[in-house]
């Protein structure tokens, strides 16, 4: 059962969204087929750190887009992340996709695709090399992604989580 989510207020934030996925889908019915669209969307704020995913499906590819992004609001959560990368290896797993974090030194970038890239911009690191396991699913992928982001932890957390003091480390 996940945990519950410290909501964070969306209208404070300067929120940047992209659009991951789109996927056409079609329900039979007796009358025939009904078309409609879904979108894959991830919204962030790269200066607070802050990010999330939502889905939306509607007759029309932009309402099925606000639809995403009015749900990513209700999803965002903090990262922690060290000035120019992130402060460690990390494994996220999500379904039968996996996504492994790198720290990266300065200068080398977003090594990353399609939608491990979009949650990695979103929220705001600018160095960090990535590898996507397993299955390619975008909804599944950015969320392992997510996962990966939500189980970093700084050194201070880490100790305090042992009982030692920081520079046992």
């Amino acid at each position: 059962m996940p945990k519950a989510l410290k909501r964070i207020d969306a209208g404070s934030l300067n929120l940047k969204e992209q659009v991951v996925a789109i996927n056409r889908v079609t329900k039979v019915v007796k009358g025939g087929k009904n078309m409609s669209f879904s979108a894959l969307v991830v919204i962030g704020d790269p200066s607070a750190k802050v990010v999330g995913y939502g889905i939306g499906k509607a007759k029309e590819v932009p309402s099925a887009i606000r639809k995403g992004i009015e749900a990513a609001k209700k999803t965002l959560r903090r990262i922690n992340v060290l000035e120019n990368t992130i402060p460690h290896q990390v494994l996220g797993k999500y379904e039968s996709s996996q996504v492994l974090l790198k720290p990266a030194p300065a200068g080398t970038g977003v090594i990353a695709g399609g939608a491990v890239r979009a949650v990695i911009t979103a929220c705001g690191i600018p160095n960090v090399l990535t590898k996507s396991i397993g299955r390619r699913n975008a909804h599944n992928v950015v969320k392992a992604t997510i996962v990966a982001l939500e189980s970093l932890r700084e050194r201070g957390q880490i100790a305090e989580m042992r009982g030692l003091a920081v520079e046992k480390l």
